[in-house]
């Protein structure tokens, strides 16, 4: 296992057992013990996971060039059922925005514009464009998708979703 694996481990343990390093002298209680990241995952609250998402994952925390290709190896992991609900929430995000399944297609070079036939790079890249520019539509689909974090293994984006969890999890009352 390498040691950006156990690191990942790590954090993901730690939240799940409330045990955080306090980031603020007066968060030292921890409301809620999770069992594992899916466990937090399926009890934790749209909004929390949400908030907790968008504070994580943004361009000014993680580069591009680090978060693209942590994405494309997530998405290439999580089952297939997963990455179509995947993909069919941001299109539905992005007809919100005006932006068709069609146009997307072309502007960003999929194989398909129908989100059950889209492959893992399909996704990658609808996913890649959503955080790039939209982060917000991200940011949902990450809070109604959380399968997709267990599998970012970059240390920085480790880091970086273990610090904000810490901290946001060390406010909770």
């Amino acid at each position: 296992m390498t040691s950006s694996n156990e690191y990942k481990r790590q954090i993901m343990d730690d939240l799940a057992k409330g045990n955080v390093e306090s980031l603020d002298s007066d968060s030292t209680k921890v409301a809620e013990s999770y069992q594992s990241f899916d466990d937090f995952a399926q009890r934790s609250s749209r909004d929390e996971r949400r908030q907790l998402f968008s504070r994580s994952f943004n361009s000014e925390r993680i580069p591009s060039s680090q978060m693209e290709p942590e994405l494309q190896k997530a998405i290439a992991q999580i089952k297939p059922n997963e990455r179509d609900d995947v993909a069919r929430d941001l299109l539905k995000h992005f007809k919100q925005r005006g932006l068709s399944d069609r146009d997307l297609e072309r502007q960003l070079s999929l194989s398909t514009h129908h989100a059950s036939k889209m492959s893992a790079d399909d996704v990658s890249r609808l996913i890649s464009f959503a955080y790039h520019s939209h982060p917000d539509i991200f940011h949902e689909v990450l809070a109604d998708q959380p399968a997709i974090v267990k599998f970012l293994s970059n240390p920085l984006v480790g880091a970086a979703l273990g610090a904000i969890a810490a901290k946001w999890m060390g406010h909770r009352k």
